[in-house]
C-alpha cells in the first residue's frame, strides 16, 4: 500500500510515520540467508506550497461570496496530486480522500476495504476554512471524517487513517496480525508485577489472568 499525503506540514506528519510500526514497515529488511524483505508500505508527502506559482508560495485566498478566514486554493493541490499519482496507468487502484468533519465516518471496515481495493491512497489535509470545492469535483475525491469534532487541520485524521489502514497490510504486524485485529474488546489487560501499591491501596491482577486458562481469559476480555 502506498500512502500519499498532501499537507503544508509534511515534517510534522513524517515524525510520526517514520517511527514505530509504521516506520519499520517502510524499510527494506534482510531476511534469512540472502533474502531481502521488501517494504510493506510507503508514505510520501507533497507540500502544496511547492506547487504554487507565485512569488511567496501562497496557497490560500479569500472565499468568493465572503465569509471568515481563508480557503486553500485548488490549483496547488491539483498539481500536488498529479505529482503523486496523476501518471498511474490504473487509476482504479487510486483512492483520493479529503479529510473533512462532514465526510463519511472512517471505520475498521473502510480500512480493510482500502487495502483490498487500492494500491494508492491519497490523503488531502486541509487547513484554514477548508479547500476549494473544485478539488473534490476534479479528483472525484471522497470526504472522510475520523470523528464528530473539529480539528485545526487534516493532518491528524490523515495519520489516523494511515495507522489504521497499515495494520491490515500483510506483514506490517508480523505474525500477530489476527491478535491485533481482535484486541478491540474490553481493553482489560495487565502486566508484572502482580500486585502494586498506590495511595496505601493494593491493586491486584484478577486471578483469572494468572490461571493460564486462555479460554477463561478470552471470555473475561470479551465480556
Amino acid at each position: 500500500m502506498n500512502f500519499h499525503v498532501i499537507t503544508i506540514f509534511p515534517e510534522a506528519c513524517k515524525a510520526y510515520t517514520d517511527a514505530s510500526v509504521i516506520g519499520r514497515a517502510q524499510k527494506t529488511e534482510k531476511g534469512k540467508g540472502a533474502k531481502v524483505k521488501g517494504k510493506k508500505i510507503s508514505v510520501s508527502y507533497y507540500n502544496p506550497r511547492d506547487f504554487a506559482k507565485n512569488k511567496h508560495n501562497k496557497i490560500d485566498d479569500k472565499p468568493y461570496g465572503g465569509g471568515p478566514g481563508m480557503v486553500m486554493q485548488a490549483e496547488p493541490i491539483l498539481r500536488a496530486w498529479e505529482k503523486a499519482v496523476g501518471r498511474k496507468k490504473d487509476q482504479k487502484k487510486v483512492k483520493t480522500l479529503i479529510m473533512s468533519p462532514r465526510g463519511k465516518v472512517f471505520t475498521q471496515k473502510l480500512a480493510k476495504d482500502y487495502v483490498k481495493k487500492y494500491d494508492h491512497l491519497v490523503l488531502i489535509s486541509g487547513r484554514y476554512e477548508g479547500i476549494d470545492a473544485r478539488v473534490k469535483k476534479a479528483l472525484k475525491a471522497e470526504e472522510v471524517s475520523v470523528g464528530d469534532y473539529i480539528l485545526t487541520g487534516g493532518e491528524l485524521p490523515a495519520l489516523t487513517i494511515i495507522d489504521s489502514t497499515s495494520r491490515h497490510v500483510k506483514g506490517v504486524l508480523g505474525t500477530h496480525e489476527s491478535l491485533e485485529d481482535n484486541r478491540v474488546t474490553t481493553g482489560e489487560t495487565y502486566t508484572r508485577p502482580g500486585i502494586i501499591e498506590y495511595k496505601k491501596k493494593k491493586l491486584k491482577v484478577p486471578p483469572v489472568f494468572l490461571s493460564g486458562n486462555h479460554a477463561e481469559i478470552d471470555k473475561r476480555r470479551s465480556s
